[in-house]
């Protein structure tokens, strides 16, 4: 199975279209797009966090399961990470973040940035 971990804050936080003024709606739109987008992937895991939460609810939908951090969202990432690839999948992780880059590699995911979604949803 292929999985895709998406950190929706900074995905959502890499293009300046006002999203810092309703994190929930501009987190909102990201979940429309991924639901109606052809990826090659068999799983898409969103995870929220903070303000973005109240944009989306949790649960599955289709391909796309949403989850909820309980605090920061890199933690809830790298256990989403952890979970597929214990389970046997290939993982890709979708984040700018250097620091967390590097912990989802070292989890044994391929690392893609924002950017690379987007291209996808355009």
């Amino acid at each position: 199975m292929r999985v895709l971990v998406i950190d929706s804050a900074n995905v959502v936080g890499s293009r300046p279209d006002g999203w810092w003024k309703d994190r929930g709606a501009a987190t909102r739109r990201l979940h429309e797009r991924l639901m109606v987008a052809d990826l090659s992937y068999d799983q898409v895991v969103l995870v929220l966090e903070g303000g973005a939460r109240g944009g989306v609810r949790r649960g599955v939908d289709g391909h796309v399961r949403v989850t909820h951090a309980p605090g920061h969202g890199d933690e809830a990432i790298a256990l989403e990470v952890a979970a597929a690839r214990k389970a046997g999948h290939d993982v890709t992780g979708v984040t700018a973040d250097a620091m967390l880059k590097a912990r989802l590699e070292g989890l044994g995911a391929q690392v893609v940035g924002p950017s690379w979604l987007l291209d996808q949803l355009d």
